[in-house]
C-alpha cells in the first residue's frame, strides 16, 4: 500500500479552561502495582505538618514508560535551552501509602 494515500488520524484533544488553569505540585509520590502506577501530586507548604493530594493520575505500565521518555525527552530539551537543572537536597517526608514508593 503506498503510505501516500493512507489516511491519518487526528486526535482533537478539548482542554476546559478549568484544567488550562492547571495545579501547582511542588512533590510527586509515585506508588504501583503490577497493573498500574498511581501519581499523586501534592503541595507541600513549609511550616505546615499536613498536605493535600491535588490531583492523581492512574496509568498502566506501557504509559508510565512512555510518560517517563516523554518527560526525559522534554527536559533533555529544556536544558540544551536554559541549562542544566540543578538537583535540590532529597525531601524526607516518612510517608508510605502501603506500596512501593518513590518520590520525584
Amino acid at each position: 500500500m503506498d503510505n501516500q494515500h493512507e489516511e491519518q488520524t487526528q486526535l482533537n484533544i478539548e482542554l476546559s479552561e478549568e484544567i488550562a488553569e492547571g495545579t501547582y505540585a511542588n512533590l510527586a509520590i509515585i506508588t504501583h502495582s503490577n497493573a498500574e502506577f498511581v501519581v499523586d501530586f501534592v503541595n507541600v507548604m513549609p511550616g505546615l505538618p499536613k498536605a493535600r493530594v491535588k490531583s492523581r493520575i492512574i496509568l498502566t505500565p506501557q504509559h508510565a514508560k512512555r510518560f517517563m521518555k516523554a518527560l526525559v525527552d522534554n527536559i533533555k530539551k529544556y536544558e540544551s535551552v536554559h541549562g542544566p537543572i540543578q538537583d535540590q537536597e532529597p525531601v524526607s517526608l516518612p510517608m508510605n501509602f502501603g506500596g512501593p514508593t518513590a518520590q520525584a
